[in-house]
């Protein structure tokens, strides 16, 4: 009986670590500990592989030939699974240029269709990947933008914040689901039923690439109108974007070629591989199920997988903030200030500090000198909306995923231990 867990499972951590390329070392650096994930994951060895083979294939998609139906054929699987890995029950997947690029088009063409003088509502954790979207594409469609307030202490928005500026006259909304800042992640469905309770018809547009990684993602559950995604942050590679987006808003007047279909939203020819390689990072996932649960359905393993990368990441960053072994947490160095709380339920396998009396940036070197990848977040166009409330005009962001272990944790606390001691 599997336990459903990876906590403590020494091989099921071995296992899944051989599966990603450069889990341990970089082909620049040499060995390193990578924490830097909420940055870009990861890459499956699969996803290199599959990615190297359709790189060589010339020819395309729409064509009568045997390849260009095999292509079509990959493409159409690849939508399928990613229905299945996001529980999308109608709707339709489609590629762009990135997902900040799918956002703004989604954004435009909700916006666009609202009626003239009616509302936007939005957050202020929101990436400015959707928040920059909704504030320009609201103004240019004349419609109010409202700023749902999050709560700086805790790094989240909740339900009850969007409850409490709802009108009916809100025609658009867009919900941010985790943040790459603090961590920390928001409760899409109830966010979603607090909106639809006051404003029934507002199209609801999610940025899912912060969260896409922790797998657990349920769009049957959410009742919103878009949900996006960056694969490069969900184990696959960079250089493109996936969309979902419902019945509703394939149908809305959007840019697209004269004539072309109406529900198409794909511009050009898409890259097979690109799309190949997320049926890889289902397939992942399915066999992870697998590994922490006895279900044989496959959307059962998907969720029994999401449920144990969620409980072990929670784990580590236990660790990190409590202790490990002899080793003191972050909450017992007297020199490392916690952004959102020490004890904070939404967190999502991030941790992001302050070092205090320490730039930011210094920190991240000389960890990296060390071996250890992290990021600096500065008080800038994509940060400043979190820290520029705390008053903070930097912060070091340690990010980890599910291949991170309990030793690196520790190396982690060693280094920044040793910067109190060297203070």
């Amino acid at each position: 009986m599997n336990t459903g867990t990876i906590t403590g499972n020494s091989d099921l951590i071995a296992a899944i670590r051989d599966r990603f390329a450069n889990v341990d070392t970089c082909p620049f650096q040499g060995e390193r500990i990578f924490f830097e994930n909420a940055g870009g994951a990861l890459t499956l060895k699969s996803v290199v592989e599959t990615s190297a083979f359709f790189a060589g294939i010339p020819d395309n998609q729409g064509r009568d030939n045997v390849a260009a139906h095999a292509l079509v054929d990959k493409i159409n699987a690849a939508k399928a699974d990613m229905a299945l890995l996001m529980n999308a029950k109608s709707g339709q997947f489609f590629m762009g240029e990135s997902g900040t690029e799918l956002l703004f088009r989604l954004i435009r063409t909700a916006c666009v269709n609202a009626p003239k003088g009616a509302k936007l509502v939005g957050s202020s954790i929101e990436h400015p990947a959707s928040r920059s979207a909704a504030r320009r594409w609201a103004e240019i469609a004349g419609l109010d933008y409202v700023n749902v307030p999050h709560n700086d202490e805790t790094g989240t928005v909740t339900a009850a914040d969007y409850a409490a500026l709802m009108t009916p006259d809100v025609a658009v909304a867009t919900i941010l689901h985790a943040s790459p800042v603090t961590g920390m992640g928001m409760d899409v469905a109830a966010i979603s039923k607090a909106i639809r309770a006051v404003a029934p018809d507002c199209v609801i547009i999610v940025d899912g690439i912060q969260h896409a990684a922790h797998g657990q993602i349920d769009l049957a559950a959410y009742d919103v109108d878009g949900y996006v995604i960056s694969p490069y942050k969900m184990f696959s590679r960079h250089g493109y974007g996936m969309a979902w987006i419902s019945d509703r808003l394939s149908a809305m007047p959007h840019d697209m070629l004269i004539n072309a279909p109406a529900t198409g939203w794909e511009f050009g020819t898409r890259d097979t591989g690109a799309y190949a390689t997320l049926s890889d990072v289902v397939a992942y996932f399915d066999w992870l199920g697998g590994e922490v649960s006895d279900e044989t359905d496959p959307r059962a393993r998907i969720e029994a997988a999401g449920r144990a990368i969620h409980d072990y990441e929670t784990h580590l960053t236990d660790s990190m903030i409590h202790g490990i072994g002899n080793l003191p947490g972050l909450k017992d160095m007297a020199h490392v200030q916690i952004i959102a709380g020490q004890d904070n339920p939404a967190r999502e396998g991030l941790v992001s500090i302050v070092v205090k009396g320490m730039p930011s940036p210094d920190v991240v070197r000389l960890l990296n000198e060390q071996g250890i990848r992290t990021h600096t977040r500065k008080a800038d166009h994509y940060s400043g909306n979190v820290l520029d409330p705390l008053g903070l005009s930097d912060c070091i962001r340690i990010s980890l995923c599910h291949y991170n272990t309990e030793q690196e944790v520790a190396q982690l606390l060693a280094a920044l231990k040793g910067l109190g001691d060297a203070g």
